[in-house]
């Protein structure tokens, strides 16, 4: 009698321990799968605002304050950009100062908790640049998609995708240049943004299943005039892009690719979230296998060499080895590969979806090379 009931708790606690591991996956795979468009990813980390003076802040010290170049500062109700770090700057040992470009809504004050974003510019294209535009609906595969259309007189026309945990207002760091060369650009949502249908699980599919979005603005740019679009994709936007490219019925009007910091490997993008919630190394697996139950998910595309199918036009990656989301080695596989086709500029010091923000100057150079043979 003993021996069986002894059996019986053994089973009742593996049966928990097994229903416990299971929730924690799912758990630790809501890093990802739930990222709520406009908040922070759990790499980033919560700072505090020490004190605020005339053109500077001083911020909790951190890798992340210390990074070069411009980001918006988000808090609670607020926005804000900010600039390089002062460094001459008088400071406490456990604070660093940046410029303080602009607040552009809310207030700051010390004590304020905030994280840094790409996003420098919020609001709609004339709010926030100055640019005229028009407000669109894209029909998609669930129903209609909100879209800025930035006009301009070239038949080549731009098509921006954001990314994990970000908004299309991440399209407007690089709207100025397209404008200024002439260059019509689309910016939509896609399901789960703002204004856009749900996907009907509630949740994100690493462009697996968002890319049908993208194709239905493909759609769009060409009943309106394009004669040959760029694709334009940050994160897993950047994976939207590599699969529209490959996949969609209009793949031969795409005349080029610009991939910043694409998750070539959902898999690890997913175990880079899930650990930066601070989950155990022994959970993670699980964590992925929640992702493929519960977004039927598959292992292994697109990553490194698997990605090379999808790439059959000219393709600039921005991208570089401080990602802590997107391994920034892929990348370098990935054009290793396809030197005749790819390459790959790298970005050091700067976190994921945010190589425009480490040197502003630089990236568009970079871009405005490649898109010139295209326009």
């Amino acid at each position: 009698m003993r021996t069986v009931k002894a059996a019986a708790a053994a089973v009742t606690m593996a049966l928990a321990a097994g229903a416990a591991g299971v929730a924690a996956g799912r758990f630790a795979s809501d890093a990802a799968l739930k990222a709520p468009p406009g908040g922070p990813l759990p790499t980033e980390p919560r700072l505090t605002v020490h004190a605020t003076a005339a053109g500077r802040i001083a911020l909790t010290r951190h890798l992340a304050t210390l990074r070069p170049g411009r980001y918006g500062l988000v808090g609670d109700g607020s926005h804000a950009v900010v600039g390089p770090v002062l460094r001459t700057a008088s400071h406490s040992a456990d604070t660093v100062v940046r410029r303080l470009e602009r607040v552009t809504h809310g207030t700051l004050k010390p004590g304020d908790k905030a994280w840094l974003t790409p996003n420098v510019h919020v609001g709609d294209p004339g709010a926030a640049l100055g640019l005229d535009h028009t407000d669109v609906e894209i029909p998609g595969e669930l129903g209609p998609l909100p879209a800025w259309f930035v006009p301009g007189v070239r038949d080549i026309w731009v098509i921006t995708v954001h990314g994990l945990g970000a908004t299309r207002e991440h399209a407007m760091n690089v709207m100025e240049l397209l404008h200024r060369h002439h260059l019509p650009v689309l910016v939509p949502a896609y399901r789960g943004d703002p204004g856009a249908p749900r996907s009907p699980d509630g949740l994100h599919h690493f462009g697996e299943t968002e890319w049908r979005d993208l194709d239905a603005a493909l759609r769009y740019a060409v009943r309106h005039g394009a004669r040959q679009i760029v694709l334009h994709g940050w994160s897993t936007g950047a994976t939207m892009a590599l699969r529209a490219a490959a996949r969609s019925g209009l793949r031969h009007h795409v005349a080029g690719l610009v991939l910043d910091s694409p998750v070539l490997s959902w898999e690890a993008a997913l175990r880079a979230l899930a650990a930066a919630r601070h989950t155990p190394g022994v959970l993670l697996p699980l964590a992925v296998r929640a992702a493929q139950g519960r977004a039927g998910m598959h292992t292994g595309h697109p990553a490194g060499p698997a990605g090379i199918d999808l790439v059959t036009v000219p393709t600039l990656i921005f991208h570089g080895p401080d990602d802590t989301v997107a391994p920034w080695q892929l990348s370098r596989r990935l054009a290793g590969a396809r030197p005749d086709l790819v390459a790959l500029h790298t970005v050091r010091q700067a976190p994921h979806a945010a190589m425009w923000n480490a040197d502003p100057d630089a990236y568009e150079e970079v871009l405005r090379r490649f898109l010139t043979p295209l326009m």
